[in-house]
């Protein structure tokens, strides 16, 4: 399928990867002992390893920009990939820098270092942010007390200041559903924060009636400032699983309406082409209206966030 036949897609999670290694040197972390088990897909190289044919592609910006020409993509939520960078977001902030009305910056950061908050401060009045994604440690039971510390919520205080997106992965021991109670008193207490839950907020699918979206997931649906991401991550659970993918989006979009919906490659993370993940992703939208598409795949993630990107694009 051409350019000309896509339809219009923002990318609302693509993990950047350069391939200059003196300019932008990797520092790959180690997976810690009470981490919970990877998802199919889910690994700190580029591309990934899983599928019945596996491509890694490394998505150096020069490479994205003509992968997203092609496919008919007008913008993307370039977001830090801790597992090579760690903390260090020069290639994301550099990236949307050079390119910025193609990319919006989602950087990562320790939730609890007191030096996070003035720093987002700073990179808001220097780079145009867009987003932030927390990040800190696991219990040995799983949970993640770093989502609403103390020192944490010096950086919410930030992003509701600014209007900032709060972009979170929070899985735990039994997918995201446990985060869930946290994610709605944060969503109460900064109501000026998009929070935006990676890999819709990772279910633990099944095959049954509501595909992992169960009632604690329901409780989700009358928020309008909680807002998720439908991934290459979603769709190779459902692939490897054997659970029909445009089932589950339909009941992501009966759930939160696509207007709380946005498509994200995970490039960088998940293997496969670029224009492999925009066929699954395509593929996976039959059950929906063309006005649930045209929110899915390109308007609610181009609005949250360049809302989110400070006043930076229009």
């Amino acid at each position: 399928m051409s350019a000309s036949s896509r339809p219009l897609l923002f990318d609302a999670h693509a993990h950047l990867v350069a391939d200059d290694q003196t300019a932008y040197p990797r520092k790959p972390m180690q997976r810690a002992g009470n981490a919970p088990p990877r998802l199919p897909g889910v690994i700190g190289t580029p591309g990934g390893h899983h599928g019945p044919t596996p491509i890694n592609e490394v998505p150096d910006v020069s490479r994205m920009l003509v992968w997203m020409k092609e496919e008919n993509v007008d913008g993307a939520v370039a977001v830090q990939k801790r597992m090579i960078y760690r903390y260090d977001n020069s290639y994301i902030l550099d990236s949307s820098d050079r390119h910025p009305e193609i990319f919006s910056a989602v950087v990562i950061l320790d939730a609890e270092d007191a030096g996070t908050a003035p720093l987002v401060r700073d990179w808001i009045a220097n780079h145009g942010l867009a987003g932030v994604r927390l990040f800190g440690g696991r219990q040995p039971d799983g949970s993640m007390p770093w989502l609403n510390s103390p020192m944490a919520l010096k950086t919410w205080d930030v992003a509701n200041e600014f209007g900032l997106v709060m972009n979170l992965e929070v899985l735990s021991i039994g997918g995201g559903g446990p985060s869930i109670p946290a994610l709605i008193e944060l969503s109460k207490q900064y109501p000026n924060v998009n929070i935006v839950l990676d890999h819709l907020l990772e279910p633990e699918m099944d095959e049954g009636e509501h595909f992992g979206l169960d009632e604690r997931y329901e409780t989700l649906s009358p928020i309008r400032n909680i807002s998720f991401k439908w991934t290459s991550i979603n769709l190779d659970i459902c692939r490897e699983e054997g659970i029909p993918a445009d089932k589950v989006l339909r009941r992501a979009v009966d759930l939160y309406g696509a207007d709380r919906l946005m498509w994200g490659s995970d490039i960088g993370t998940s293997s496969g082409t670029y224009k492999d993940m925009v066929q699954r992703a395509i593929d996976s939208s039959t059950l929906l209206t063309q006005a649930e598409k045209r929110a899915l795949f390109h308007d609610t993630g181009r609005r949250i966030f360049q809302k989110g990107g400070s006043g930076r694009r229009a």
